[in-house]
């Protein structure tokens, strides 16, 4: 990591205030909160949004660890990849889709949820926009509450990816890189079949 974690020790009391909360739930305080602890005021937005998306958003389990992997992808975070892959098929995701996404293939989809829910979110990364086509969809699909919770999920896990990235979160040793083209915390040339 780039940045020291602050031991438990050495927590302001605003800081122990928060690994409260975080550990409470999330189990303990690890990965991105180590270093939004060093902005605890960042820190208690980050995390409340965090919990919303995460936890209590309008969508159901599959489709929030979906985005997770859809948004870690795109930003190569490959600590959030790791942390929620097996979350995410736990949740009904087919485990065919993270395997294409992490090749950077567009994935097969059996249910029309999972295929919207990957185009609006694929547009809105890559393009920037959102067809019509494709948002009336996501509108029908998952409500106008849902389309915004589809947009808070994408800007809150984007932002997660790039404090892993920009503050290199440690790597679980123990997993095997999830993308082909990425090495620790650099592009690297993908190896072909």
């Amino acid at each position: 990591m780039r940045l020291p974690v602050i031991s438990p020790e050495q927590y302001s009391p605003r800081q122990q205030e928060l690994a409260a909360r975080i550990a409470g739930k999330r189990g303990q305080v690890r990965g991105p909160f180590l270093m939004w602890l060093h902005s605890p005021e960042l820190c208690d937005r980050v995390e409340s949004l965090g919990a919303y998306v995460r936890y209590d958003c309008s969508l159901s389990e599959k489709l929030r660890e979906f985005s997770i992997l859809i948004t870690a992808r795109f930003w190569d975070a490959q600590h959030s990849w790791n942390a929620h892959l097996g979350k995410a098929v736990a949740a009904g995701l087919d485990p065919a889709i993270p395997e294409a996404l992490a090749r950077r293939e567009p994935p097969v989809f059996k249910a029309d949820d999972e295929r919207v829910f990957y185009e609006f979110c694929t547009q809105m990364l890559e393009r920037h926009f959102v067809s019509d086509a494709t948002f009336n969809e996501a509108v029908a699909l998952f409500g106008q509450n849902g389309v915004i919770d589809i947009i808070g999920c994408l800007g809150n896990f984007s932002m997660l990816a790039f404090c892993l990235n920009a503050t290199q979160v440690d790597l679980d040793p123990a997993k095997a890189p999830p993308f082909p083209d990425v090495r620790g915390y650099a592009k690297v040339e993908a190896a072909t079949a």
